[in-house]
């Protein structure tokens, strides 16, 4: 049967119904009174490659010398049955008027007639059937319909000048989507400034719903500036969430573009190949690629996919139809492509069937020769494609889950940081009981899970004794154990200090400062990162030195609560600790002041934590952990404005006059680099004369061998210290901000050093030293080796019962005189497997947990002390 130009295309549950109108085969009926309409169902063989009919159907018509067309025809639902038929739309037209009637067709190719008008004028603006089925088009700037449930031409009260879509809407049922004239509130004034996009630009969106005759906002479609350009969309998703409607579509316009929107706002545009685009189909593929088949008047036709964003995938020429539908079967979408062929005007000749993927078939290729081979490359690709989309699937899942262990243990920390508040606030802290989570998880109508900490003892009024003692931190430690609490601003830093009294500092190791916010924040952690340092200062002032601040190398990165800690700190003291302990020690807190100026006003505690010396036998029970707390420190940005806690370092007659806070906050928030200076031929007094000179230095008053750069730019506030070990060798001690403030030092020191002059950097501690330490820490990790082992020799023994049981004796005789008599040997045979079986018993020792953690801890630490001391002198 050869094709027309009438002739309509319909995709419907895979297969292709192409409506034709025909005149009778027998002559005799040739007289103008009568016109069949023809449908045939075209289904998609997969062995050929080709489409073949499956059935077909014919519905005759009376002419009475009228002319009959086929306007338009869709998919619609039949509301008397739910059932989603195809529907064709005829026009019969004669001289008087204009004749509109609608057919469905069944699944046995019946035609059912379902409502018939007429009219005075054709229909040629906006032809749109919908669910019903109904009939939808504009005339004059207004709105008519007609469904079959009322065979009624009806008026809608609005005017417009185009309609782009008409479809379904949750909780609105049929609606439409249209572009009008701007109507403007009473509050805007046409002639005066306008105050709304769709005031600037004249026209917007409006949407009505038929059968509740009511006018939905545009803007939750796309906004009203966009009312100019747009000439039809497709809605591909809507939604309902708190009563707002949450809409996705896409548009395309009259500049040549596809633009895709998301609840209103605009989230992806594409240029298109062609010009005035007049429609666009949707596609949902295998591999759950969306798809957007547009076509264009000229017969081009292009798809957009949206992956990465919205792009043109491919495009064609020459196509007479696009239709989207399931044709092979696969449980997917794919597009058909209908190419115009005039030498062959054949069905279905010409095509293309393609999702841009794994899926393309092609009319005009001989597939008889290799239909196994290509059939199972098809059939392979596509399982392996849906294993590999449901690994991905899988994957997603445990991304979920690890995102909700995460929530939780976010939730946990908080908690405990709130109790930790609590603590050092000497408050109670209440955590809430099984009964509050319980009645918190019956109030959510959610999905997930409300999760709460509760109390491991619920509601228990009397704790346990272990968990119900709160010991008094400052009974622990002195009184009096710090002398000042002081705060001050280092460009970017916020430095805290804590001066400790000397009898405290004695007594403990390991010491560091923590800060805790005192305000109750639910989003945030209320512990703030910071990094810790000890300054140690004799009373003359002739000595500095800070703690080292060296990281750790990360593949030797451990946390471990050792006990016996401080043993290894007595043989091998570190370089801050063979400064003479005589006077004040502070320990300072480093960290970034921005995120703490975000709050505005900030309240921060301020806790000490160290390990105070018992000085026991028991290794176990030398030292212990205390937490202090020292005071709160309170920071505005206000005051930071004012520069109430900015350093002041200044000139007083060749020497720099700063209290000594200010001098230990640039030490805390600078980072020391110590160099080693040679000269061979020549002696180092430039040095001197470049510090004081070039870098404008001034040695502080109580000491002169520190000296601090008053040199504008990024060097200013760079501490020196310079020492002599004779006039061919010194040490310079580099107290900076940066790394990029210590190459700009280097680069002009070395401008003014001798040529044949070598500088090193040096590691904390001498060569010397470090070797003597590495020493004596192998020593001790070969006896803490040892002595484990004799440990657990030891309590091995004493779990094992040895020798004989009680009651039972076994005569010591000769072996010779138990061997003469038949008792003897009996009595010798179970002697020896007594002692077999004690054997087998002595080499599967076991051991409980707590005695294995001790040993395992007590190894650990003396292979990391070690580990650090060949870190330090590689």
């Amino acid at each position: 049967m050869r094709l027309s130009e009438q002739d309509q295309f319909l995709s419907y549950n895979g297969e292709v119904l192409i409506f034709q109108l025909s005149k009778p085969k027998h002559a005799e009926e040739a007289d103008d009174k009568t016109v069949n309409l023809c449908v045939r169902r075209m289904a998609f063989n997969r062995d050929t490659k080709l489409f073949v009919q499956k059935s077909s159907g014919v519905f005759s018509m009376g002419a009475n010398h009228s002319k009959i067309e086929i306007i338009c025809c869709s998919c619609t639902t039949d509301s008397r049955t739910g059932i989603i038929l195809p529907c064709i739309l005829m026009k019969k037209k004669n001289q008087s008027n204009v004749k509109y009637f609608s057919l469905l067709l069944h699944s046995s190719n019946q035609f059912e007639p379902s409502f018939h008008f007429k009219l005075d004028y054709e229909l040629k603006e906006d032809v749109r059937l919908f669910a019903g089925p109904s009939l939808l088009w504009r005339h004059a700037k207004k709105l008519f319909y007609i469904s079959s449930n009322t065979c009624v031409v009806q008026s809608a009260p609005v005017q417009l000048s185009s309609v782009v879509w008409t479809g379904e809407i949750v909780g609105e049922g049929t609606v439409f989507l249209g572009i009008r004239a701007a109507c403007l509130p009473e509050t805007e004034d046409p002639d005066g400034f306008p105050v709304s996009d769709r005031a600037i630009w004249g026209s917007e969106f409006f949407g009505y719903a038929i059968q509740t005759q009511k006018t939905l906002t545009g803007t939750c479609f796309m906004p009203h500036a966009y009312s100019r350009v747009v000439s039809s969309v497709y809605v591909c998703k809507s939604e309902r969430l708190k009563k707002h409607l949450r809409i996705s579509l896409v548009a395309i316009t009259h500049k040549n573009q596809l633009i895709w929107f998301q609840n209103g706002v605009p989230k992806g545009v594409c240029e298109l190949p062609y010009e005035k685009p007049c429609s666009v189909k949707p596609a949902l593929t295998s591999s759950n690629d969306l798809l957007f088949a547009v076509s264009f008047p000229s017969g081009n036709s292009c798809v957009v996919q949206r992956r990465d964003g919205l792009q043109v995938a491919s495009k064609w020429e020459k196509v007479k139809c696009v239709l989207v539908d399931d044709f092979i079967g696969s449980g997917s979408e794919q597009l058909l492509l209908l190419f115009k062929d005039d030498s062959n005007t054949d069905v279905l000749s010409t095509f293309k069937i393609t999702d841009l993927g794994e899926v393309n078939y092609a009319s005009g290729i001989n597939y008889k020769q290799d239909v196994p081979a290509a059939e199972g490359l098809q059939e392979n690709g596509l399982l392996t494609v849906r294993a590999l989309e449901t690994r991905l699937q899988a994957g997603w899942t445990s991304i979920r889950e690890l995102q909700q262990h995460l929530g939780v243990q976010k939730r946990v920390i908080l908690e405990s940081c709130r109790a930790l508040v609590d603590l050092v606030e000497e408050r109670t802290h209440i955590l809430p009981n099984a009964k509050e989570v319980k009645y918190r998880r019956s109030l959510l109508n959610s999905a997930k899970p409300f999760e709460g900490l509760v109390s491991l003892w619920d509601d228990a009024e009397n704790p346990p004794d272990s968990l119900s003692k709160k010991t008094s931190l400052a009974s622990e430690v002195p009184e009096s154990f710090t002398e000042e609490l002081w705060q001050r601003v280092v460009g970017d830093s916020l430095v805290v200090g804590v001066k400790l009294t000397e009898s405290f500092y004695l007594s403990l190791s390991d010491v560091s400062l923590s800060l805790v916010m005192d305000q109750n924040f639910s989003s945030i952690s209320p512990i703030i990162k910071c990094q810790s340092k000890v300054i140690n200062l004799n009373k003359d002032f002739s000595a500095l030195a800070v703690s080292s601040s060296q990281i750790e190398p990360s593949p030797k990165k451990m946390k471990l609560d050792l006990h016996g800690k401080n043993d290894l700190k007595k043989e091998f003291p570190e370089r801050s600790s063979r400064i003479q302990l005589d006077g004040a020690k502070t320990v300072t807190a480093v960290t970034s002041l921005s995120p703490l100026l975000a709050f505005h006003r900030v309240c921060c505690v301020v806790l000490l934590h160290a390990r105070k010396q018992n000085h026991q036998n028991d290794s176990s029970q030398q030292s212990k952990k205390i937490t202090v707390l020292c005071g709160k420190i309170l920071l505005s940005l206000e005051d930071i404005s004012n520069g109430r806690y900015s350093i002041k370092m200044l000139r007083d007659n060749s020497y720099c006059a700063g209290s000594l806070e200010d001098i230990l906050a640039v030490l805390a928030a600078s980072v020391r680099f110590s160099f080693r200076i040679v000269s061979c031929d020549f002696t180092l007094t430039p040095v001197s004369s470049w510090l004081l000179g070039e870098m404008e230095c001034t040695p502080f008053k109580e000491c002169q061998d520190n000296i601090f750069c008053h040199k504008a730019g990024n060097v200013h506030g760079t501490i020196f210290n310079w020492a002599l070990k004779n006039p061919f060798e010194g040490v310079l001690t580099i107290f900076c901000r940066n790394l990029t403030v210590l190459f700009q030092c280097l680069h002009s020191l070395t401008r003014v050093l001798p040529p044949s002059c070598g500088v090193k950097l040096l590691r904390s501690g001498s060569k010397g030293v470090l070797t003597e330490q590495l020493a004596l820490a192998l020593e001790k990790e070969m006896l803490t080796l040892k002595n484990s082992l004799f440990l657990k020799e030891t309590k091995a023994e004493n779990s094992l019962t040895w020798g004989n049981e009680p009651g039972k004796k076994i005569n010591n005789a000769p072996l010779a005189s138990l061997l003469d008599t038949e008792e003897g040997v009996q009595q010798f045979r179970k002697k020896l497997q007594k002692e077999r079986e004690e054997s087998v018993q002595s080499m599967n020792q076991t051991m409980n947990g707590a005695l294995y953690q001790k040993i395992a801890l007590k190894i650990a630490e003396a292979q990391l002390s070690s580990d650090m001391i060949v870190w330090r002198l590689v």
